[in-house]
């Protein structure tokens, strides 16, 4: 019997979702075909059928892959001792790929299969939900904590997960610069979180950082 060394197939596996990744987001799931997959890995098509039996699998893959890792960040955010530092670190774990190139195009490979796709809008449902969760949580001991929110709690965790998807939504613009953005962002979280209003000043290079993100 043959011997399946988990690393190698986790290794491969994780190479065939990259170019597919590539493949999708610059051909959409429509115009990408398994041949088209397959010259982008450098692999046969057995050996992509070993890993996955359809197109669609490895479109749902690419993301379904990232709710354990997703889960794992709401985890740890929720059992920050401070919830500042709870929001700031989700904040920071689901703002980590804007700069990616590829994120325009899948964005929009995102949106169009979630209109088509029920198994896939419920991975995208679920993940939504698990970081929805963790933001209620965190902007609820905000309140119990007596911070000054601009809205109720659960408004404030929605406002940051609208914003946070926004901002991938927006990565395609012609003008889209990831850091300004992701920093733009996070003064607007502060204003939210109750750390002071959005159009303040950022701090000096080496200053503490004032509360909320």
């Amino acid at each position: 019997m043959r011997t399946v060394n988990p690393e190698e197939h986790a290794r491969k596996r994780a190479h065939i979702l990259g170019a597919a990744a590539g493949e999708f987001a610059a051909y959409g799931v429509d115009g990408t075909s398994t041949a088209r997959i397959c010259r982008a890995a450098g692999i046969g098509s057995g050996t992509l059928f070993h890993y996955f039996a359809t197109k669609r699998d490895i479109f749902h893959a690419l993301f379904s892959d990232d709710l354990p890792r997703n889960a794992e960040a709401c985890a740890r955010a929720t059992a920050q001792d401070r919830p500042d530092d709870g929001i700031r670190l989700l904040v920071d774990h689901l703002l980590a790929d804007l700069g990616d190139p590829l994120v325009p195009g899948l964005a929009a490979a995102v949106v169009f299969q979630v209109n088509r796709d029920e198994e896939f809008a419920q991975l995208v449902r679920a993940d939504t939900a698990q970081i929805r969760a963790a933001l209620d949580t965190l902007a609820a001991r905000l309140a119990d904590e007596g911070r000054p929110l601009p809205f109720p709690p659960g408004r404030v965790a929605a406002w940051i997960q609208g914003l946070l998807d926004a901002a991938y939504l927006a990565a395609g613009e012609p003008d889209f610069d990831p850091a300004a953005h992701a920093a733009e962002l996070r003064r607007i979280i502060a204003w939210l979180t109750g750390g002071g209003a959005p159009g303040a000043l950022p701090p000096p290079p080496g200053a503490p950082p004032p509360p909320g993100i």
